[in-house]
């Protein structure tokens, strides 16, 4: 498995996802086409979760993401729980501004989704 490196526009955050269980989200996701910029995003994962890492560690630090990259974000964080069923560990780590209630109330929803999915 190969690492993947999106590099960061104006728009779209930069993306780093390696096979050693690092992955990593950060800067602005207000793309037009979430689904077509996120694709290759998804497929790595896909992949990935057949044979994780250890450790597989979330870092997500985003200036802002609008409701579409929200959803498509939340479905890749749900699809990476998955390396827990193959008794692999999962750290998640959200980064925000201190005083930024749009990204903090983004990350608590996330929160409580994610550990709903992993107490299933």
């Amino acid at each position: 498995m190969q690492e993947l490196k999106i590099s960061p526009t104006k728009n779209t955050p930069e993306i780093m996802l390696t096979p050693e269980g690092v992955i990593r989200v950060r800067g602005r996701s207000i793309h037009e086409n979430v689904i077509e910029f996120f694709a290759p995003v998804e497929d790595w994962i896909t992949q990935y979760i057949i044979c994780p890492a250890n450790v597989t560690c979330v870092d997500m630090n985003l200036e802002y993401c609008n409701s579409a990259s929200a959803k498509v974000l939340i479905h890749m964080l749900q699809k990476i729980t998955y390396v827990t069923l193959k008794n692999k560990k999962f750290v998640f780590n959200w980064y925000y501004e201190e005083g930024d209630d749009d990204i903090l109330e983004r990350e608590s929803t996330s929160l409580l989704f994610l550990m709903s999915l992993l107490i299933l």
